[in-house]
């Protein structure tokens, strides 16, 4: 039997039911309750630590993903596509799905700032992961259900190559490791028009070369650049 923790339970439950989480009973409702609480409603009690933490559960969810389901890909499409799975827009897709906003606790002039509601959602979706894998320890109450949605977006991504954003993935990485970005140097290598190698492009950090790369347009020349890059580095634990 369910116990009861606060008068919010009979509402989270119907998010719960709506995520298909299976054992239900090793959820920490009180930690629940906070993911879905915005700093606006209470400057003490609210999602914001627990944000925190979801940050790193949907990375590592993301990965385990990638790693187990997609081994033939290069680790720099696992971090392209990872940037893309993490993204605000795609965590903030998902929590509409389920009619997020109707759990989330937000005062109403916030509630009005419809610029920020897509951070919202993405934040208070990831404190939920963090609610939910400090419940159990694990991914185990998460990629049940998770896994189908970024399984759909990793499908859409791949019919797109486009939408692969290397140089954003190597750029989290060089923030995350480095507290700094890469720089690009390209030049236009052949003057002929729409040709695929017309411009090529080295991406450097920190006094060193990490990879190159060609492509028919500037923009084109440092995703390859990027890709480049984020493939050398696999021996460096992206993470």
């Amino acid at each position: 039997m369910t116990q009861t923790y606060h008068p919010r339970q009979k509402q989270l439950q119907s998010l719960v039911g709506k995520l298909s989480i299976p054992n239900q009973t090793a959820i920490k409702w009180n930690l629940l309750d906070l993911a879905l609480t915005h700093s606006t409603v209470s400057s003490k009690n609210n999602y914001e630590q627990l944000e925190f933490v979801g940050d790193a559960v949907v990375r590592l969810a993301a990965a385990e993903l990638l790693f187990e389901k997609y081994s033939d890909f290069a680790v720099g499409e696992f971090a392209a596509i990872r940037s893309i799975l993490v993204s605000d827009r795609s965590l903030a897709q998902i929590a509409n799905s389920y009619g997020w906003s109707r759990y989330l606790l937000v005062s109403k002039s916030a509630a009005g700032d419809k610029a920020g509601e897509e951070s919202r959602l993405a934040d208070s979706f990831e404190a939920v992961l963090a609610a939910l894998y400090l419940s159990s320890n694990s991914l185990e109450l998460i990629r049940p259900w998770l896994d189908t949605h970024f399984q759909k977006l990793i499908i859409e991504i791949r019919s797109d190559p486009a939408r692969q954003n290397y140089k954003a993935a190597l750029q989290e990485w060089t923030q995350g490791h480095y507290k700094t970005l890469p720089n690009y140097k390209v030049e236009q290598a052949n003057q002929v028009h729409g040709d695929r190698e017309r411009f090529h492009a080295e991406v450097w950090f920190q006094g060193q070369q990490l990879g190159d790369g060609k492509g028919p347009s500037i923009k084109a020349a440092e995703q390859a650049a990027a890709k480049s890059a984020l493939d050398k580095l696999k021996t460096k634990n992206i993470d």
